[in-house]
């Protein structure tokens, strides 16, 4: 067993800690927010008084963060995890962050002889508590095969996307997808209802027909087909919107970097925006058809 570090215990991190520690490692924490590290330290794990110290004398240190500059300052800042980790540490950074950040982060890294990847998630809180999230993951080869041990105790599916960065990049292509395909869904069931369709029937033809998706099969936008969806639970967020929007502003960024046409990405984004913007940041990403449906009925 090893050695571990993990920095950033919320939503996400937390549960992933944990399975760590269910894997018998021994992981030693870090979080600004006293709560997540007391809920750590009650599952077994042991709390660290800087970001440093969680990196000092571990085999492997994981971090999940909010955004790029928090990755840098983790990171490459004074007293950081890059100069207080011994020579050779495994790195793994499941933020999701812009791509350049990702790649300047890993650089940092390797120069300094460590190694490490790029390994963003998919699969939201419920997936990093059942340890089946989807990583993917960029890096060297090398690194990648002494990370994927420990992805596969909190993962299912662990995919090399690449070189660093590669990793982010998936991410919030994947992502851009997923809240296009929301919208859209969202959409159909409020069509479905102004045309007098039965939402369970809208669901029992399109789950098996061409309009079948993720966004539709498993998380369902409207009470009733999928009973494990937010909207059974009044779009309690199992992923926030403020998250998908960060997700697709990330994509629209990277598509202006690289003069990438994303019409429909950048529609996405503004129509997370004004959802985020009437209070509903915090909500799950699937309650927007709340939002879809007044729009129309308010004009």
């Amino acid at each position: 067993m090893a050695n571990i570090g993990f920095i950033g215990l919320g939503n996400m991190g937390g549960p992933m800690a944990q399975n760590l520690l269910k894997a018998g490692h021994a992981v030693k924490g870090f979080d600004l927010v006293a709560e997540s590290v007391q809920r750590f330290v009650d599952a077994g794990g042991r709390a660290a008084a800087t970001a440093g110290e969680t990196a000092a004398d571990v085999d492997a240190i994981v971090t999940m963060l909010p955004a790029g500059k928090h990755a840098r300052a983790v990171y490459t800042g004074e007293g950081g995890v890059i100069a207080a980790a011994a020579p050779g540490t495994l790195m793994i950074d499941s933020s999701t962050i812009d791509v350049v950040s990702a790649r300047d982060v890993a650089k940092a890294a390797v120069d300094a002889g460590h190694a490490m990847v790029d390994a963003p998630v998919s699969g939201g809180v419920g997936g990093a508590e059942a340890g089946t999230l989807t990583f993917m993951v960029g890096g060297e080869d090398a690194a990648f095969e002494r990370a994927k041990p420990y992805l596969e105790v909190m993962g299912k599916n662990i995919v090399h996307a690449g070189g660093a960065g590669n990793g982010q990049a998936a991410k919030i292509c994947n992502n851009m997808m997923l809240g296009a395909e929301m919208i859209v869904t969202c959409e159909a069931f409020v069509l479905a209802e102004k045309l007098g369709l039965d939402a369970q029937k809208l669901f029992d033809i399109s789950s098996t027909a061409s309009g079948q998706s993720w966004s539709l099969t498993t998380y369902c936008p409207v009470p009733g087909p999928i009973p494990t969806s937010p909207a059974n639970r009044d779009y309690q967020a199992g992923f926030t919107a403020a998250m998908m929007l960060k997700d697709l502003l990330l994509a629209q960024e990277a598509a202006d970097a690289v003069d990438a046409s994303t019409p429909i990405g950048a529609e996405a984004a503004a129509l997370y925006r004004a959802y985020c913007d009437s209070g509903a940041a915090e909500v799950d990403f699937s309650g927007i058809i709340k939002m879809l449906r007044d729009m129309r009925e308010g004009s």
